[in-house]
């Protein structure tokens, strides 16, 4: 068995469903299970603190989900061409990770959502890339082969599923069909790596 962390931030939902999405992608292969969990909102006032646990949702990540996952998929939606400050807090957390390399040779992906059409999809998947190489992940992405990759009109690129909400309800049948492939290929590489020396 292979355990796919799905970690992720949404403030309106359309995130949220993207990481449901993924998780259903996981679990459609077999010996694999998805752990869909969020991150707090963040305040300037450094006097704010989040309750434990969420009113709803998903629960709060800890170090040791992604410590002990077998692999991650990490979603926000797109601010400014860049990941959200809270999944980015975050991440600036987990260098005790770093330093025991409790992630390195896990496989990793990245998703997105936006309410624009040119919002900085693309550059918010490659910058929330980056944290997961210096963790010495391996990345996954969707291949070309994704026949909805080629012919969607609303989301989706090689380097992880996005989706465009603006304008629009609910997701698109091209968005769904790309999160599940991205969710099933990462729970596949998670379980061809699962006892490999790298």
């Amino acid at each position: 068995m292979v355990e796919i962390l799905i970690l992720y931030y949404s403030r309106y939902g359309s995130t949220t469903e993207m990481a449901n999405l993924v998780a259903r992608g996981v679990e459609e292969v077999p010996g694999a299970t998805a752990k869909i969990r969020t991150v707090p909102e963040i305040s300037t006032v450094t006097e704010a603190t989040a309750e434990p646990v969420p009113e709803t949702g998903a629960p709060y990540a800890t170090l040791d989900d992604l410590k002990n996952c077998d692999g991650l998929a990490m979603g926000s939606p797109t601010h400014f061409g860049n990941m959200a400050a809270p999944m980015k807090y975050f991440l600036d957390n987990t260098s005790a990770l770093w330093f025991s390399g409790d992630l390195a040779g896990k496989p990793a992906g990245v998703f997105t959502s936006t309410s624009s059409m040119h919002g900085g999809q693309e550059a918010t998947l490659l910058t929330m890339l980056l944290p997961l190489l210096h963790h010495g992940m391996i990345l996954v992405g969707i291949p070309s082969q994704e026949s909805a990759l080629s012919k969607t009109t609303s989301g989706g690129t090689p380097y992880g599923p996005s989706r465009h909400t603006g304008g629009k309800e609910g997701i698109t049948e091209d968005e769904n069909k790309l999160c599940r492939a991205f969710g099933a290929r990462l729970a596949k590489v998670a379980l061809a790596l699962k006892n490999a020396k790298l």
